[in-house]
């Protein structure tokens, strides 16, 4: 068992090293914050990511299931129609574009529509 000396020397090294690699992004964002570029980022870097995901999202779900590519496929469309009308509210839009999917994925429109 190593002396107290030495693991309390160790937790120093790690909390000081934690401590500096979490406070290095806000002290680089406070020079950064006029920057074009971080400008930038911040208005693409959202719609990039939602669509990356929507694109990983639907090709997982097409290629599990294809008889499931038009629901996909609309509920994508419900979920862009819902984020331009209301308001740009990314969790909502999800939200609503998830719970279409998953209520279209399980209802039988067949014998519901008969």
């Amino acid at each position: 068992m190593p002396d107290t000396g030495y693991i309390l020397a160790v937790c120093g090294v790690v909390f000081a090293i934690t401590l500096g690699l979490r406070a290095l992004p806000f002290a680089a964002l406070k020079t950064l914050r006029q920057s074009a570029l971080v400008k930038a980022l911040a208005v693409w870097m959202p719609v990039g990511i939602l669509g990356i995901l929507a694109a990983s999202t639907l090709r997982g779900a097409i290629l599990a299931d294809p008889d499931t590519a038009a629901v996909a496929c609309l509920a994508v469309a419900v979920t862009a129609a819902t984020h331009l009308l209301a308001g740009r509210r990314t969790l909502l839009s999800v939200g609503v574009g998830t719970a279409v999917y998953v209520v279209l994925v399980n209802v039988d429109l067949t014998s519901a529509l008969a």
